[in-house]
């Protein structure tokens, strides 16, 4: 997909004066090898770290090596000042992590003692104020430290994602539609530019392109992705204009940054002046690698984008919308799935049209029937529709609270194979506890009503990354398992 960095890694093996630097190389030779099997290109620094001087060579080897993440990699026990210094002067995001012991015959002259020195490590890291990646557990031998740089390489793409990243807005938020209204201080934060535009600069523009020559190549190419479920072929033109006019609008506006995400909007006044509602084109560059939130979400498109780079596909952002009828749940769901859900697990999520082609079952291009209610039936074509594939899923976000502060939940759960019998882009999810998640996180902690989606499990990385963007611990929420109870919970209930 477009529209993400590509994260070069480098690994720096350090190694204390009074331990055998041999030690630290071969076991960073081994990790390497490991990596490099399984995963990929990995730079193999072969200035190894003792002292400060040692130091500023290795920067200067991974910085001409052109990484832009760095793992360093505690061999042996490890200089605790100049390995940290290492991660204070490296632009990009770092790891560190330590070496096992192999075996119970090299503990007298190959003893490293590492996880001695992650202790050392971590504690210097405090001290200076710096934030590095550490794993769950940051010992492992050779092929479990390539897993854990995996997981790394996930982490600092999203981190130098963000620092590179633009949010474009049109709009502010409709009327009664204060749900996704929030401060956009934590944007700057996280080191992310925003810029908030008219929609009388949108529309602009769009007329702008009236007479653009792409415009037939852009709707042949919608017709041929939707094939039969094109049932508003008179919209296409006009839908390729606007997805023309975004596209330009990214290109001209970005600026310093590579990356570009859209926070848009789709009503009150949307419709009667473009003529269409636009979940179809958002639904398309969603599938090519920029996602744009309904209703001007800003926290949502960043939300979108986080699960696009930790999964590397296509994302949606979907109401948390509707329970599941209790006939449809006795009849089609109770009992016939692995995991014993009630009906309180399960509930549908739902948007007017916004989830690309690969992520439906089904799929039609047609009017919105929410908007048709009110509005001429013209005026609101242009909405995707179809069941959400089923199979895993995560639901998750990422949100500024009111006094600006930074807050997430992560849940995972699947898209059930049953038919949602409704419209829009929806499916029916469930998720363990998510009875006692929805009232004691979403409810409780005043989260607004849009959830990111990705189709896949994605929590544990979701849940490392919200950890090292900087979110608090006490405020990375999850759906908490029968028997651990939330600290809003009454003891008491049935």
């Amino acid at each position: 997909m477009e529209n993400m960095p590509i994260v070069k890694l480098g690994i720096v093996a350090v190694s204390r004066d009074c331990f055998p630097m041999s030690l630290s190389e071969s076991r960073r030779e081994a990790v390497v090898a490991e990596y490099t099997k399984t995963y990929g290109e990995i730079y193999n620094c072969k200035t190894t770290v003792e002292n400060e001087v040692d130091m500023r060579n290795a920067l200067k080897e991974v910085n001409e090596a052109g990484c832009n993440a760095l793992v360093v990699f505690l061999g042996n026990f490890g200089p605790e000042s100049s390995e940290i210094l290492l991660v204070k002067e490296f632009a990009g995001p770092s790891m560190v992590v330590a070496a096992a012991e192999e075996a119970g015959d090299k503990l007298c002259d190959d003893r490293g003692d590492a996880y001695c020195g992650m202790l050392n490590a971590s504690y210097n890291l405090y001290l200076r104020n710096l934030k590095a990646y550490i794993p769950e557990y940051p010992v492992g031998t050779a092929d479990e430290i390539a897993d854990m740089i995996n997981d790394f390489k996930t982490v600092a793409r999203v981190k130098l994602a963000l620092s590179d990243l633009k949010i474009i807005g049109f709009g502010p938020r409709p009327q009664d539609f204060l749900a996704c209204n929030a401060p956009i201080k934590q944007l700057y934060n996280l080191g992310i530019e925003i810029q908030e535009n008219s929609e009388l600069d949108l529309f602009e523009a769009f007329n702008k392109h009236a007479d653009d020559p792409r415009i037939a190549e852009v709707a042949a190419d919608m017709a041929e992705e939707l094939g039969s479920g094109n049932k508003k072929p008179e919209v296409l033109n006009k839908l390729a204009q606007y997805e023309l006019t975004l596209l330009d609008w990214i290109e001209a506006n970005k600026g310093s940054r590579s990356n570009v995400v859209i926070a848009g909007k789709c009503w009150p006044a949307f419709q009667t002046q473009f003529g269409f509602v636009p979940c179809y084109v958002n639904s398309r560059l969603a599938k090519r690698g920029i996602p744009v939130s309904c209703e001007v979400d800003i926290y949502g498109a960043l939300s979108e984008y986080i699960g696009q780079i930790v999964s590397d596909d296509a994302v949606t952002l979907l109401d948390i919308n509707n329970s599941v009828p209790k006939d449809m749940f006795e009849e089609e769901i109770k009992g016939k799935f692995d995991y014993d859900y009630t009906i309180k697990d399960t509930f549908m999520g739902f948007h007017c049209g916004n989830t690309c082609t690969t992520k439906l079952a089904f799929h039609e291009m047609k009017n919105q029937k929410i908007m048709a209610r009110t509005l001429p039936e013209e005026v609101t074509n242009g909405t995707l529709e179809g069941d959400l594939i089923p199979g895993h899923a995560t639901v998750y976000r990422l949100q500024s609270t009111s006094d600006s502060k930074l807050r997430a939940y992560v849940a995972e759960g699947e898209i059930l194979p049953v038919r949602t019998r409704s419209f829009g882009s929806i499916g029916i999810f469930a998720v363990p506890e998510m009875g006692r998640f929805y009232r004691h996180v979403l409810v409780e902690k005043n989260y607004p009503h849009h959830a990111a989606i990705t189709f896949h499990h994605n929590g544990r990385i979701l849940f490392e990354v919200f950890k090292f963007i900087g979110v608090e611990l006490d405020e990375i929420e999850y759906n908490r398992p029968a028997g651990d109870r939330y600290p809003s919970e009454n003891p008491f209930a049935r």
